[in-house]
């Protein structure tokens, strides 16, 4: 009998462990959902060339020294968001970014490398527009936040952002050490502080994915007269 016990506790611990070394190896396909591009006459791209690869982005161009750029979801094809953003925005130029793997761009994500391609779609507009606002959701707010963190950004906004996706992934998977499993971690509240832009953080009130737990975590990082914080109850991610 206690053999048998010890049988199956073995079993059990070698099937975790496994499940670890897989979640390990191949937590980005978790990560990242690349999606194609909604192709559409009426949307310009343009294409920058980044470490590696050439990054696709759909552009509503506007003269003048404001633009908005566009980090979005995990699964999302921001090329959809360009109208809303055309009409919400009619004075700004647009840039919607499709991170690497995404909409065209060539290849695969990592935090390392949206960030590296943010940097350089920052760097690159910049001397036309001087006036760059950002804009991040979900996924993309992990991307807004450390841009903001190392350029200047007139605005920065975070849609269901959360305070870094560790502690996103501990409330779904609690029985998982992911705090020593996960590569991408992107640690927007140990970011805050680098970070000068007045921020506004939009909160879904019936958010599936990110706790709202997480979320004001990372808007308490903010001092007070930084950032504003506005709930859409009701609202899923």
């Amino acid at each position: 009998m206690t053999r048998s016990i010890l049988g199956v506790l073995l079993l059990v611990v070698l099937g975790y462990v496994i499940v670890c070394v897989a979640v390990y190896f191949y937590q980005r396909s978790l990560i990242y959902f690349p999606q194609p591009r909604h192709l559409s006459a009426a949307q310009s791209t343009m294409r920058l060339p980044v470490d590696g690869a050439e990054i696709v982005v759909t552009v509503r161009p506007h003269a003048g020294p404001k633009a908005i750029v566009y980090f979005g979801g995990n699964a999302e094809d921001v090329s959809y968001s360009l109208g809303a953003f055309s009409a919400w925005f009619p004075d700004h130029a647009l840039y919607l970014m499709h991170y690497r793997g995404y909409g065209g761009s060539g290849g695969s994500p990592s935090e390392s490398g949206l960030v590296a391609d943010a940097i350089a779609l920052y760097d690159h507009l910049r001397p036309r527009h001087p006036a760059i606002s950002v804009i991040g959701r979900s996924l993309g707010s992990g991307v807004a936040v450390q841009l903001a963190s190392v350029r200047d950004v007139r605005r920065l906004v975070l849609v269901t952002p959360f305070d870094s996706l560790v502690n996103v992934a501990r409330a779904h998977f609690p029985y998982f050490p992911v705090g020593l499993l996960l590569r991408d971690r992107y640690d927007s509240a140990s970011r805050v502080s680098a970070v000068n832009a007045d921020t506004l953080i939009v909160i879904a009130g019936s958010d599936e994915i990110v706790p709202r737990a997480s979320t004001e975590a990372l808007a308490t990082e903010f001092p007070p007269t930084q950032v504003r914080v506005f709930v859409v109850e009701g609202a899923r991610h």
